[in-house]
């Protein structure tokens, strides 16, 4: 192992050990909210969803991955590879749709109070629930075929199949190679177009509220300062972070899926980039909760306050 695949593998494992650590403090900063208010709001639960999502992620392609690179010996046989090739497959489905359904959910609320929206939004709540569990069941139904073509590892090097080391494709032909593709990608496009649809139209709103109000708001209170335009703002840079990493993964795909002879620190650095979205996606979470900051404070506050 040279220095270089050590560097990866380090990145690697703190990426995962990182990101790990911020989602699940989300699941139990939301299980807080639950056990105080016996209930969560609805971007909560959408929230919740992608955190769980990102879990998965990390658990079934940064793990593994990242221990591949540092040459950690794992056993896993076909049934082991399929499995955990099945629930990462499951595991990112469900961040574009989750992500996706965050984004229409926020450009409703935040849409103007006419008639027809009026109407909408007076429904939605209702929605955000079933669309979660529909979620679930689509990527778990769409990606079941997924582990039909995934065996264990097997004596081949990365840059000869594109096979993670501690597993490897079936061969199959190159029209059924063909027709998964692009069922897939289709199916991936069609939530990152909804989003950015949705997110495009957010920022309009948003442009458009901002110069009607600015005029009312002093010094002490911007426009930027009203809960819904803070929701916004961190769904809209949700999704410009999502559109731009599946944008920055397919090219990285197209390229290790059809250049011969590329260098193991190329494959190594989509291994580390492929993890960006559920490592980062957390500290946007974050960033925009006025309770994660009141959490924070009150912890500082009783730290001073404690005399040992």
């Amino acid at each position: 192992m040279n220095d270089s695949q050590l560097s990866f593998g380090i990145v690697m494992l703190l990426q995962t050990g990182t990101g790990l650590s911020v989602n699940i403090f989300l699941l139990l900063l939301y299980a807080r909210v639950v056990s105080v208010s016996h209930r969560l709001s609805s971007s909560d639960l959408i929230l919740a969803q992608l955190a769980l999502a990102n879990i998965i992620v990390l658990l079934t392609w940064g793990i593994p991955n990242s221990l591949s690179i540092l040459e950690f010996r794992i056993s896993l046989d076909d049934v082991g590879c399929q499995i955990i090739t099945y629930l990462y497959r499951v595991g990112r489905g469900l961040s574009v749709c989750i992500t996706c359904l965050l984004s229409v959910f926020q450009a409703v609320t935040i849409s103007p109070a006419t008639p027809r929206w009026g109407a909408a939004k007076a429904k939605l709540p209702k929605c955000i629930l079933p669309s979660c569990i529909l979620s679930w069941v689509l990527n778990l139904l769409i990606n079941v075929g997924m582990p039909v073509y995934v065996r264990g590892p097997k004596n081949t090097t990365v840059q000869a199949s594109y096979d993670v080391k501690y597993c490897s494709g079936a061969p199959v032909s190159t029209v059924i190679m063909l027709v998964n593709t692009v069922l897939y990608s289709a199916w991936d496009l069609s939530f990152v177009g909804l989003m950015s649809l949705a997110s495009g139209y957010m920022v309009f709103v948003l442009h458009r509220h901002h110069r009607r109000v600015r005029h009312l708001h002093g010094p002490d209170r911007s426009p930027g300062a009203m809960p819904e335009v803070r929701a916004a703002k961190r769904v809209v840079a949700l999704a410009t972070l999502y559109v731009l990493l599946y944008g920055r993964q397919s090219v990285m795909l197209t390229i290790l899926l059809n250049v011969k002879g590329y260098s193991l620190s190329v494959f190594n650095s989509h291994l580390v980039w492929s993890l960006a979205f559920s490592v980062f996606s957390p500290f946007l979470m974050i960033c925009s909760d006025q309770r994660v900051r009141s959490f924070w404070k009150r912890e500082s506050t009783i730290s001073n306050l404690d005399p040992s």
